[in-house]
């Protein structure tokens, strides 16, 4: 991890300090809410559309246009981090939450499963350009102790969306098609979009950058935040991208990858088939739409939890806790039991679950510097976006082949695998900072 000094501050008071953080922080949740609806709308409408085999949906192809969407997030994350470098962090927000919001209104009006793929892979693209950033947003309008509790709290908003679609699968849906699901999830960008486009400030840090010194130390002085002067090689614009294998910093960065490959195998394949695996082993319709609800309140729950551990103990040690104990409550999913008993578990396994994953991103966040931190953040997202692929992907292929019941226990097991990773990461920055005081 790089440490960088920080410049002078005006003075501020606290009380505007502290409300101008937030109003950051607010919209930052405001646009992830959004983000949330649109990423888990398709789960929450795939039951009535592969019932009513609307566009000629399979399980199997279903599961695969859930892997287009998430090839579309891993190419936005990856590209965001080093095109808000380039372009702006504020700029790359509002580009990214039109893209996606636009292309969810095409996923209504499609009419073909192409064009339905086709829709979901650009909706994709937008939805993975946004959270990293909102995430750098966070930790940088916040102060250094809180960043991880910060993370969490604009990572509720994703659990938020996620706990609303089925509201609004449940309440379009059956009276008006699936169609209305998807444009009622997108219309609510139009009227956050421009507070958030007159409100929402550039990021001092980018500003600083790319040379634009006395706007970013007002803003800085404006906001109460620390200003980290740029390194001596800031203008090759790879060197963010360079400094996550540079010094021995690859074998970390890799682990970091693998974790996020496992986190997101599982915030994926269970966020989209959870309700279509609980109908084939047996429940009501109404009730698997209710645990998707469930398992997201769970995780709004688990960002907060989760955050303010990790600023206490270190985001590492979370992550690490969360996914063994994720393994655990995953595998009981699949365990026939009674439905009260059920929501226990899915609410439990959601609260751990998605905040496993989210403490992935504030280990990273925590790990870099504020200049490095968008492209750190949008490649390990990135990376993990192949564990979103594929968790889609083995879901619907299991399903397809009759063989549901055993998806949990091989979501089970992603999770040990996530545990794993980041505990040799763990040991990977221990045995550097050793080697480094020789």
């Amino acid at each position: 991890m790089s440490s960088s000094a920080t410049s002078p501050l005006a003075p501020a008071t606290g009380r505007a300090i502290r409300r101008s953080r937030t109003a950051v922080i607010a919209l930052c949740w405001g646009l992830v809410l959004l983000d949330g609806i649109d990423t888990f709308i398709y789960g929450s409408v795939l039951p009535k559309m592969l019932g009513g085999h609307s566009l000629g949906l399979t399980p199997d192809v279903a599961g695969t246009i859930g892997s287009y969407a998430n090839f579309g997030m891993l190419l936005g994350t990856i590209l965001s981090g080093m095109a808000s470098n380039w372009i702006g962090r504020r700029v790359t927000v509002f580009i990214s939450v039109v893209i996606f919001t636009l292309a969810t209104l095409g996923t209504g009006w499609s009419h073909s499963s192409g064009q339905f793929g086709f829709f979901r892979f650009v909706c994709g693209f937008g939805l993975g350009a946004l959270l990293p950033i909102a995430i750098s947003y966070g930790m940088e309008f916040t102060s250094r102790g809180r960043r991880a509790l910060a993370t969490g709290i604009i990572m509720t908003a994703h659990q938020t969306g996620g706990a609303l679609a089925p509201l609004i699968a449940l309440w379009l849906v059956d009276d008006h098609g699936w169609r209305w699901a998807f444009i009622a999830s997108a219309l609510p960008a139009l009227i956050l979009l421009p507070t958030a486009f007159k409100l929402l400030p550039e990021s001092p840090t980018n500003l600083l950058t790319r040379g634009r010194r006395a706007e970013a130390e007002q803003l800085a002085a404006d906001y109460g935040t620390e200003l980290a002067e740029p390194k001596a090689n800031h203008g090759d614009k790879l060197d963010a991208l360079k400094n996550l294998f540079r010094h021995g910093q690859w074998s970390t960065t890799l682990c970091f990858w693998l974790t996020s490959f496992a986190g997101l195998l599982l915030v994926y394949g269970v966020g989209q088939w959870l309700p279509k695996i609980m109908v084939d082993l047996g429940y009501d319709t109404g009730d698997s739409l209710l645990f998707s609800t469930f398992l997201n309140v769970g995780g709004i729950c688990g960002m907060l939890i989760a955050g303010r551990t990790a600023d206490r103990i270190g985001p590492r040690k979370v992550v690490i806790a969360w996914f063994l104990l994720t393994a655990v409550f995953v595998h009981l999913m699949g365990v026939k039991m009674s439905v009260g008993v059920l929501y226990a578990v899915v609410f439990c396994a959601g609260l751990l679950l998605f905040s496993g994953q989210t403490m992935v991103y504030a280990t990273v966040g925590t790990h870099h510097n504020d200049e490095d931190r968008p492209t750190a953040l949008g490649w390990v997202s990135g990376m993990g976006r192949f564990g979103a692929i594929f968790g889609p992907w083995i879901g619907g292929a299991l399903i397809e082949a009759g063989n549901a019941d055993i998806g949990f226990t091989m979501y089970a097991c992603a999770a040990l695998f996530g545990a794993l990773m980041m505990t040799a990461a763990a040991v990977t920055i221990k045995t550097r900072a050793a080697a480094a005081k020789v």
